[in-house]
């Protein structure tokens, strides 16, 4: 069972961070950037399992130190997602909101799929990595 993040005081995006910090899941990378902005990269040409999702959900915890943080998840280097996995991301995490990027049809799958579960916090599907950026720098 994951811990559950502490309600933070302060809009993370606004915030700038000190402090850079990542750390590697099996199929990818969790980092806490300088702007407050967790980002989830996959590597490419890899199939999410319910176990890859699992460890980014615990790298997330990890990296955001019991605070709530907007995350952007880039989605469109995976080849797929299968279901116990995209089940996995309902799960709460320390994410304030959530913006998946991504543009092939594996993408806006795993993203109709999300965003139609009830999500543990708000969540948009873009294309435009800027777009996504600017919708997570908004306050909650």
């Amino acid at each position: 069972m994951m811990p559950e993040p502490k309600p933070r005081t302060e809009s993370a995006a606004r915030r700038l961070l000190t402090e850079h910090i990542i750390t590697q899941v099996d199929k990818g990378t969790v980092e806490l950037r300088n702007d407050g902005i967790v980002h989830i990269l996959w590597k490419p040409r890899g199939t999410i399992e319910a176990a890859d999702a699992l460890a980014a959900m615990v790298g997330i915890n990890e990296v955001c130190r019991g605070a709530e943080h907007p995350m952007l998840v880039d989605i469109a280097t995976a080849d797929g997602f299968s279901l116990d996995a995209r089940s996995m991301f309902s799960t709460p995490c320390a994410a304030s909101r959530i913006a998946l990027l991504g543009s092939g049809p594996v993408a806006r799958v795993v993203a109709s799929f999300f965003l139609g579960v009830r999500a543990p916090c708000p969540g948009r599907f873009f294309t435009s990595r800027n777009e996504a950026i600017n919708w997570l720098a908004q306050a909650d």
